[in-house]
């Protein structure tokens, strides 16, 4: 198969495309390394020392018969991006492509506004080019849970089934963000649904969860070269990374508000797996299809507590310390997302587990030098 991978440089985009490559598809690779650039900006950079987009792409290439193409591209470029879909004529679209940080998009007015068009603008863009040049591809789209907010009902998988004044139909699920980003990634859902519904595109939209890990089966080949990005700093870290690189350094795990706030996620290896579901299970002409892409959910207390068990088994100190939340969200929620789709296709899920703590814990022990400490607190806060 044919496949095209947008916001190939990613944390996720890079292990999807040695994945898809690895099983004998032909992926193409782009980025416009936008991310890159930001981390340049803010001083942060990702705790293993990753090569270039272009190395590791040469270097896969070098070692591994399956080859991956690739290409610099941004989406924000619709004469590049036409071009690029005439020519190479994908039969699945993997899309990472999108600045996927929710406190730099609530930094400033210039944050929110290059969130908002190169998220929105650059996602139109893409589905006016399917239209054109390969209006059955299959596009499979990463959103998130966070698009959902934290309604005081069950989220289902994408749709709502309603009855008002005695009638009955079936809507997109009402959604609530909390960030600029995560506002951005509702009017793709929204666009996309759209061009389903009138032009007869076929979407899977992925509402994913936190991911965490970086062992993969193709990563594993050779991670000092084709390793995948580890962030724990405050604007692209994930609360799991913050936690376990902060029992690392020695630190008390710094848990925002009261810690009831829960979160989705699951470990990369089935982010990769879910994804492949997809591509393989595709929906049909006309189809929005919404799948609510997790394993697990937890909150911020119950996550630090398995860390804490994990600390204990290996003689490690770890203590938590509760810090004014930077964000504007309700810790004491309801929250019951569904997940039952992609169970019901074959999804196995990772336990996240002493072992997969440990996993993690290994490789930043032995980054530790990398660290930078003063990138760990959060310095950008949702209320001005």
């Amino acid at each position: 198969m044919k496949i095209l991978i947008l916001g190939g440089d990613g944390y996720l985009g890079w292990p999807t495309s040695m994945f898809f490559a690895n099983k004998g598809h032909h992926v193409y690779s782009i980025d416009n390394l936008s991310k890159r650039k930001i981390e340049s900006e803010y001083g942060i950079e990702p705790l293993n020392d990753i090569s270039t987009f272009k190395k590791r792409i040469n270097h896969w290439n070098k070692n591994q018969s399956n080859s991956i193409n690739y290409r610099v591209v941004d989406l924000l470029n619709y004469k590049v991006l036409n071009e690029l879909l005439e020519s190479f004529q994908p039969e699945a679209i993997i899309h990472y492509a999108e600045q996927p940080s929710a406190p730099y998009s609530m930094a400033s007015r210039d944050k929110a506004v290059f969130t908002q068009y190169n998220n929105v603008i650059g996602n139109l863009n893409l589905l006016f080019a399917i239209r054109k040049h390969c209006p059955s591809t299959h596009l499979i789209k990463l959103g998130t849970l966070g698009e959902y907010g934290t309604p005081n009902i069950d989220i289902e998988e994408g749709w709502l089934e309603i009855e008002h004044n005695g009638r009955k139909d079936k809507v997109l699920y009402p959604k609530k963000p909390g960030s600029f980003y995560h506002l951005s990634k509702v009017h793709d859902s929204n666009n996309i649904e759209f061009a389903c519904r009138i032009w007869g595109t076929r979407c899977t939209d992925l509402n994913q969860g936190l991911v965490y890990g970086l062992k993969t089966e193709e990563i594993d080949y050779d991670f000092e070269n084709l390793a995948t990005s580890f962030h724990y700093d405050s604007i692209f870290g994930t609360v799991i990374n913050r936690f376990i690189t902060q029992i690392a350094l020695g630190k008390p795990m710094t848990i925002y508000g009261n810690g009831s706030q829960k979160r989705g996620f699951l470990n990369i290896i089935d982010t990769l797996k879910c994804v492949d579901l997809a591509v393989n299970n595709p929906p049909k002409e006309g189809e929005y299809r919404v799948f609510n892409q997790f394993t697990d959910f937890l909150s911020l207390i119950e996550m630090s507590n398995k860390i804490k068990i994990f600390a204990k088994q290996n003689s490690i100190k770890a203590e938590t310390i509760n810090i004014e939340n930077p964000r504007i969200e309700d810790e004491n929620h309801y929250y019951n997302p569904k997940n039952t789709s992609l169970l019901s296709l074959g999804l196995k899920p990772i336990e996240f587990d002493s072992n997969q703590i440990e996993n993690i814990f290994k490789i930043v022990k032995a980054n530790l030098d990398r660290v930078n400490q003063d990138t760990l607190d959060p310095n950008i806060k949702w209320k001005f």
